[in-house]
């Protein structure tokens, strides 16, 4: 291949931009001209095509975020849309393309390939949602954000003897929420894989405090139910009765914007570097990830028809260690 270019799609993930940087930098070495695709499926739409040289993806690796930029594109779902893609990259002479994105954007990658077109996904979300890969870009920073929180929280909560909730991210996984859980020391896990009674975590909240603990932090994932405002809600309500309070805080954006940390750089560059060597070896129409901490290859069509579930085990670990 002689021509090949690079897009991120759907949420932004610390590390994205290490990734763009190494299929930059190996799609150099290997002889190609590469392009940057601006704003996702709605740039490669519209032809938005950059070429990119080593010095101009110089200086980003440790920068949040993506250099490219990333949008919705609903036109994309449509064959149209898709059809317009193609041809967009056709008269580009684009002769392979590096999708770096979560579900969403590797289910517009596998149309793409679908379609006949070369196509190289990265797994790249700060959901950890992905089947293919153990890991993914973003998630190392993510949770290191939430921890960080909880532990400021931790602090004055021990010192007013408070029940602290924090809400991170994940609408259909629980990955964050329960490794950070498990890492903080939380008293409490609610995840969206398992429903949980309200009632039941005051419980957990007040033996907390019957143990002599301080404090009493509950982490749960947006996509839990109940969520964090219907918990804080129960506990309004019964307030009473419970004898505590809850003071709420909600991370949202916050976790995606972070500075990498040097594992999701160095998960970046392994990835992004992988996911050339696979376009210039003919083979495409895979998502390069990690599994056994090495770099392995997956088929788009299983990427998105599987489904990543979470170990219950760690769910176990984490009602022990609240102890």
């Amino acid at each position: 291949m002689k021509r090949i270019a690079v897009l991120t799609s759907g949420g932004d993930a610390p590390g994205m931009n290490a990734a763009i940087r190494a299929v930059v930098r190996t799609g150099l070495e290997q002889g190609c001209e590469v392009f940057g695709v601006e704003h996702g499926y709605a740039g490669l739409i519209a032809g938005k095509f950059m070429e990119l040289g080593a010095r101009d993806v110089g200086g980003i690796m440790q920068r949040g975020g993506t250099i490219l930029g990333s949008a919705r594109c609903p036109e994309f779902r449509t064959e149209d849309g898709r059809t317009k893609a193609i041809r967009e990259l056709n008269q580009k002479r684009i002769e392979g393309l590096v999708v770096i994105g979560g579900n969403g954007s590797q289910t517009g990658a596998n149309s793409l390939a679908a379609a006949g077109y070369p196509v190289v996904g990265v797994a790249s979300t700060i959901d950890n949602d992905l089947y293919g890969s153990e890991i993914t870009i973003g998630v190392d920073t993510a949770l290191n954000i939430a921890l960080e929180t909880i532990d400021r929280l931790k602090v004055t909560a021990s010192s007013h003897q408070r029940a602290m909730l924090v809400e991170v991210m994940g609408r259909d996984c629980g990955y964050l929420a329960l490794m950070a859980g498990i890492t903080g020391g939380a008293e409490a896990v609610l995840i969206p894989e398992y429903e949980t009674q309200p009632e039941e975590v005051a419980r957990e909240i007040w033996r907390a405090y019957q143990r002599g603990k301080p404090h009493a932090i509950v982490v749960v994932a947006e996509g839990a139910k109940p969520n964090a405002q219907g918990l804080a809600q129960y506990v309004q309500e019964h307030g009473a009765r419970l004898g505590f309070e809850l003071r709420v805080t909600i991370l949202g954006y916050v976790q995606r914007g972070g500075t990498p940390t040097y594992f999701d750089r160095y998960l970046a560059s392994r990835l992004g570097a992988a996911a050339v060597e696979q376009l210039a070896a003919g083979k495409h129409g895979v998502l390069v990830g990690i599994q056994k901490s090495e770099v392995a290859t997956t088929p788009l069509a299983e990427v998105v028809a599987g489904k990543k579930p979470l170990d219950p085990r760690m769910l176990e670990l984490a009602r022990v260690l609240a102890k």
